[in-house]
């Protein structure tokens, strides 16, 4: 919910113009709460005298037994779905089967509504979609709006997204707005029973990756959480499997969106795609050196295999790398067609990161070192001796 303070509105009409659901009215030259709201807040940002507050309910949310439903946020990109609503959705099966409860998806977007087959093939029971065009591009505000609508509506138990670029930001709006819990970054979840009710127990790494903090939300609903991509693997797709699709009409006005897209920018090449959604990574370790130079070889092997860099946790310290670079239980969790890793020792952190990568490529000086104790094949030796010969080889092999 919101509050006016009556006294600093001048019924300037702006939360009128922006409000989704006209929850507002000027009456006796002040604006008031007509209509019931959604705490959707864009109305907070529109006025340009600071008149309106959200009010932010937390604790207790009365009878729990209301709310019902495992959901995963699907999201997309240009009409193509992101490799997490899949995943989300194998684990939400288990989450679900043992609350008894249903697995819903939710799209959003413009020209949408086609991928539902791939969700429900996936093993949604229902998915809502909320299709129109001023949610073509992402927009912090317009999903926001749309999400907390069919959450005030259908009240689900559980909430999931990918912790993407994009769920990470839609997720904390979400519970802000509607005063709710959120664990960031889970790489397990489960259900649990806690104080004679069953709970999602969240887990996620804490301290740097050293220890794993197992984290609940009892009192609020839905529970929610980012879950890191490739952590979860998807169902094995069925086109049989019966599902139905609920499409919302929820109206964004474009007063409500404070941000306008001009372009959207791709990576122009390889080299600059996620390490998360890459299919080749050649990851560095301390092992390549601490410079921006000694990653070179690197970066000429990624190129020849249409791949992309990835480093470390040291290299991150040592600011050569930027954190969405690193590659591990407290970076990003990946899932390669192939990993070549150098220099890299294979801590505990490291190995997990990477244990869903279909081929695995080691090397190292060091024989004993336990990155070898993951890899389908090692290379014990000097790696700025045996990546030239490597790249050679490749050189050779693309010009045949």
């Amino acid at each position: 919910m919101i509050e006016i303070d009556l006294e600093l509105c001048t019924a300037c009409g702006r939360c009128v113009k922006v409000c989704p659901v006209d929850a507002i009215e000027i009456e006796d030259e002040k604006a008031v709460l007509t209509g019931d709201c959604i705490s959707c807040g864009v109305c907070v940002s529109a006025c340009p005298e600071d008149a309106i507050e959200p009010v932010i309910q937390t604790g207790e949310v009365g009878d729990l037994s209301k709310y019902d439903g495992v959901w995963v946020f699907a999201e997309q990109d240009s009409g193509e779905l992101k490799p997490t609503g899949p995943q989300l959705l194998g684990k939400g099966r288990e989450l679900a089967d043992k609350l008894g409860e249903e697995l819903c998806a939710v799209l959003i977007g413009k020209d949408v509504k086609k991928l539902s087959e791939e969700l429900g093939a996936y093993g949604a029971e229902k998915v809502y979609v909320i299709d129109d065009e001023v949610f073509e591009n992402y927009s912090t505000e317009a999903y926001t709006t749309a999400l907390t609508s069919l959450i005030s509506e259908y009240k689900p138990n559980i909430l999931l997204y990918g912790a993407t670029h994009l769920g990470r930001d839609l997720a904390p709006s979400v519970a802000g707005r509607m005063g709710l819990g959120l664990t960031a970054d889970c790489t397990d979840l489960s259900i649990e029973e806690v104080e004679g009710r069953k709970v999602l127990l969240q887990t996620r790494p804490a301290f740097g990756g050293n220890v794993m903090a197992d984290i609940v939300c009892p009192n609020s609903r839905p529970q929610m959480a980012t879950v890191r991509p490739h952590v979860m693997s998807p169902m094995e797709l069925d086109k049989d499997h019966e599902f139905e699709v609920i499409e919302e009409n929820i109206e964004v006005k474009g007063e409500a969106i404070s941000t306008e897209v001009i372009e959207v920018m791709k990576p122009e090449g390889k080299g600059e795609i996620p390490i998360e959604e890459a299919d080749v990574v050649v990851c560095g370790g301390r092992g390549v050196g601490t410079s921006e130079e000694d990653f070179e070889l690197l970066r000429k092997l990624a190129d020849l295999l249409d791949g992309t860099v990835g480093c470390s946790r040291p290299i991150v310290e040592e600011d050569v790398m930027p954190k969405s670079r690193q590659v591990g239980q407290s970076g990003k969790t990946i899932s390669p067609k192939l990993y070549i890793v150098c220099g890299v020792s294979g801590a505990i952190q490291h190995k997990v990161g990477i244990k869903d990568s279909d081929y695995i490529i080691a090397v190292n000086k060091n024989s004993e070192a336990a990155i070898f104790d993951v890899a389908d094949f090692g290379i014990v030796g000097d790696l700025k001796e045996v990546l030239p010969l490597i790249i050679e080889k490749l050189k050779k092999i693309k010009e045949s």
